[in-house]
């Protein structure tokens, strides 16, 4: 059992450092765990929204290329437990396994994105 002390960064914005040393020391699982190549194949029925590349083709899509693993295989998981609420987001992800969601964090995670900041 996880007991929470309070203290003062567990209040206020120090609420937020906890939780952010949370998420950077927390393991990552969709990531050792996935498969590349499989990841890629199931990637194609996200395509429509999301693209092959992980670039979205629809405005209201997010990007996924170059995602975060831990943040990905977590909104999936949200998505198909019914948490996190999007009509089609949720009956995609309902049918998800564990091993879905690791290849294709796998897949997503893996895509290298390059950045160019305005002069």
């Amino acid at each position: 059992m996880i007991r929470l002390l309070r203290t003062p960064l567990s209040r206020g914005p120090g609420r937020l450092l906890v939780g952010g040393l949370a998420l950077v020391l927390a393991p990552s699982a969709g990531w050792a765990a996935g498969d590349l190549e499989a990841g890629k194949v199931k990637a194609k029925a996200c395509a429509v929204c999301h693209g092959i590349d992980g670039i979205a083709k629809r405005p209201d899509a997010p990007n996924l290329a170059g995602q975060n693993d831990f943040y990905l295989a977590g909104q999936l998981r949200n998505y198909r437990s019914g948490k996190r609420i999007h009509a089609e987001m949720g009956i995609i992800a309902k049918d998800l396994s564990d091993q879905d969601i690791e290849d294709l964090v796998r897949y997503y995670a893996a895509i290298e994105i390059t950045v160019t900041l305005p002069e």
